[in-house]
């Protein structure tokens, strides 16, 4: 069977290219204050209300960070500070890929345009974007958008953007509930699942799973 050839194909940034350090933000802050099972707990819950806040309406990250975290905080009995929010915040940009991603990302663009779709601010994206190692079509953040993922306004701008439809590109997301969910329910057929193991394994949404980007070129046929 041919491999799809996709016009484009798209990328979650943050986790899945990125090495997404949330949790590792708040060991920094925390870790002190509560035994390791506490830690874990508030680390799910962190990642639980980042969700919830990028549900709403549209705001800059530093207050979906905020809120979320002081949220947190909150539900676990745990002294919160603005400036701790703003910390979490500014390591945004400094964070670079995980180990796979820029051999793999470098084999790929050489025969098809690689888009960004991310949930970071304009200001952030570009200092992410420039340690991947390879270069980008296009860049589109959910502040281009007006919308946070999952919701489906964020990737309709993309592909409005991109002047092409679902079936012509191929999407990459170690995220199901950010990216794969919306993404199957939009009709793009073609999705790479990276298993950074942030999620468990959810075959419905249908889509190729890999372990890394370095196994994205064999998937395109490369």
């Amino acid at each position: 069977m041919t491999p799809f050839r996709p016009k484009y194909i798209t990328f979650d940034c943050h986790g899945t290219l990125i090495n997404f350090q949330m949790a590792e933000a708040a060991r920094d802050l925390y870790s002190e204050r509560m035994s390791e099972q506490k830690m874990l707990q508030f680390i799910a819950d962190f990642s639980a209300y980042r969700l919830d806040e990028v549900m709403a309406d549209w705001k800059p990250y530093a207050e979906v960070v905020h809120n979320a975290l002081a949220r947190t905080c909150k539900r676990n009995a745990i002294e919160f500070k603005d400036e701790d929010a703003l910390m979490v915040y500014e390591r945004v940009p400094t964070w670079g890929p995980h180990p796979d991603v820029p051999a793999g990302l470098a084999k790929v663009a050489k025969e098809i345009p690689l888009v960004i779709l991310s949930n970071a601010m304009n200001s952030q994206i570009m200092s992410n974007v420039e340690k991947l190692g390879a270069p980008f079509h296009a860049v589109y953040t959910a502040e281009d958008a007006g919308a946070y993922k999952p919701h489906f306004r964020a990737f309709e701008y993309m592909l409005d953007m991109l002047g092409c439809g679902p079936e012509e590109i191929l999407h990459c997301s170690s995220s199901f509930r950010y990216d794969l969910m919306s993404a199957h329910d939009l009709g793009i057929k073609n999705k790479v699942w990276v298993n950074r193991g942030h999620e468990p394994a959810n075959p419905y949404y249908g889509y190729t799973e890999i372990s890394g980007i370095s196994d994205l070129p064999g998937v395109v046929g490369l």
